[in-house]
């Protein structure tokens, strides 16, 4: 989710990054792959990190793949609540201009707080 100047008055009140996201909502789907990530990333050490096709792969079975936006969009949900970061090459990105291969990490100090969702 990318900053937006007219937010900043009211950060806590922002719910979906986009007009495309507030159309496509958030379904069961999306909240599953939600505690997936979380829950992979708590049981790993805490500097671990993780791809999408994971969360993705636990929730879809063999339809995976067709899970892989829904978990990408998860990611970035969970980056705009200050849960995880995404990076690439082993650096922390903007997830709204991330292109390519993506990993998922736990923001340090979450490891411990699974309980949220």
């Amino acid at each position: 989710m990318q900053f937006r100047a007219k937010w900043a008055a009211d950060w806590d009140a922002v719910r979906y990054c986009s007009d495309g996201c507030r159309r496509r909502g958030v379904n069961e789907d999306d909240l599953a792959l939600e505690r997936r990530i979380i829950d992979t990333l708590a049981r790993r050490a805490a500097t671990s990190t993780m791809c999408p096709s994971e969360a993705a792969r636990a929730v879809g079975g063999d339809d995976w793949r067709d899970l892989m936006e829904p978990a990408r969009r998860a990611a970035r949900r969970l980056v705009a609540a200050g849960r995880v970061d995404i990076t690439q090459g082993g650096q922390v990105v903007d997830p709204s201009t991330a292109k390519g291969p993506i990993r998922i990490r736990l923001r340090p100090g979450d490891a411990d707080d699974t309980t949220d969702r």
